[in-house]
């Protein structure tokens, strides 16, 4: 087989790409995404916890994330296919960072570079907190930030088979294989090694396999440094639990928001409790040593309360700077790196799409400037530190 583009990995990110190629900027060549399991049950984007924030840290995370909830929510136009539209089920409601006094300057200053941004955040003080969210306990915080707009949840399986099913209406191919080496030649990546014998000659390869990326790398001969890191979500139900809840991130840690009925929740380990992992197993007491003392202090409420079922799922880790890795790799003219989002893939995916779309087709991402994501800062050392992960 031969293609002008190969995908590697049909998940959210990679079906982002070959949707808005195919799609939105009328790609006339050959697409072939590779995919390695289409069932999508154990990918990164399907055991997300599915939202989506303007409250980053670094500027071009504020954009990709406003282009996509914009996207998200014209998808009627965006992503239906002869009318029709996986039932994405977009709810608008914001992010509530919490902070104690010894994080109020790190909060401040990130709200800074949002407002810069042209994100919708407001500050709060603890006051302006007890009053706006009554079920709150306020007596250790300092002040808080909100996302008035542009903030909220959505399901990550529809929208993954949205961008799948726009991307197939517009020509893309689906090929259900593993890939197992790259053929590279020079400065290029001439082929696609599967694990059945076939090959896959290709023009331009994109990388977008989340947490096996690194893999995908080395077949190139490239040190991508992007590994795969195990975070739990868990379910809950309370009686008691109050309305309107947002999506709170307490200082500790631990975050909170509906789903339905019900509520996820989960935190991450520190780093001396974080190693490279692939398996899917559950510790239960993270929520019951971390995650359910941490939500009684801060809504009472949920003192009481049902555990309901839990997941695993992994972050494709950016260990540079928690951030993701963009565009050409300087030495290989032709393969594009989607990688290391950090836990915030699914809610950058449609800005990433377009990117890496626009940089196949014209040559640079001229919707979004992601050039602070791009190689550069790797291979000069330059982390562009994200603080607000999740």
């Amino acid at each position: 087989m031969t293609t002008d583009v190969a995908i590697i990995g049909g998940a959210a990110i990679g079906s982002a790409v070959a949707s808005f190629l195919k799609a939105e900027l009328g790609f006339t060549g050959r697409v072939v995404v590779v995919e390695r399991d289409p069932s999508y049950r154990d990918c990164s984007t399907t055991r997300s916890a599915a939202s989506i924030r303007t409250q980053f840290s670094t500027a071009v995370n504020i954009a990709l994330s406003r282009f996509g909830f914009d996207y998200l929510r014209r998808a009627d136009e965006t992503l239906a296919v002869d009318g029709e539209l996986p039932p994405i089920n977009l709810v608008e409601r914001g992010y509530l960072y919490l902070a104690t006094p010894a994080g109020l300057q790190i909060l401040r200053a990130n709200h800074a570079v949002q407002l810069a941004a042209g994100a919708a955040v407001s500050l709060l003080t603890a006051a302006a907190l007890a009053e706006r969210f009554p079920w709150l306990n306020v007596d250790d915080l300092a002040g808080g930030a909100y996302g008035e707009k542009q903030e909220g949840w959505f399901d990550a399986y529809a929208l993954l088979h949205a961008f799948r099913r726009k991307a197939r209406a517009h020509g893309a191919e689906y090929v259900h294989g593993q890939v197992v080496g790259l053929e590279r030649h020079g400065d290029r990546v001439t082929a696609l090694s599967l694990a059945d014998g076939s090959r896959i000659a290709a023009g331009a390869v994109v990388n977008a396999a989340g947490p096996r990326a690194a893999e995908v790398a080395a077949m190139a001969g490239i040190d991508l440094p992007v590994r795969p890191r195990k975070r739990f979500v868990f379910t809950f139900e309370s009686r008691e639990a109050p309305a309107g809840v947002p999506m709170v991130i307490d200082p500790s840690g631990v975050y909170v928001r509906p789903e339905g009925q019900q509520f996820i929740c989960g935190t991450s380990p520190p780093p001396d409790r974080d190693p490279d992992c692939m398996d899917f197993e559950i510790d239960h007491t993270v929520f019951e040593d971390e995650i359910w003392p941490a939500l009684a202090h801060r809504i009472p409420a949920f003192e009481a309360l049902k555990p309901l079922r839990a997941w695993a799922g992994h972050y494709a880790m950016s260990t540079l700077d928690c951030n993701a890795i963009l565009g050409l790799h300087p030495e290989v003219a032709n393969l594009y790196f989607a990688n290391g989002f950090s836990g915030h893939g699914i809610q950058q995916a449609a800005g990433v799409g377009r990117a890496i779309a626009e940089m196949i087709a014209t040559g640079a991402s001229r919707s979004i400037d992601v050039s602070p994501l791009g190689w550069a800062r790797v291979l000069e050392g330059r982390p562009l530190a994200e603080r607000n992960v999740i």
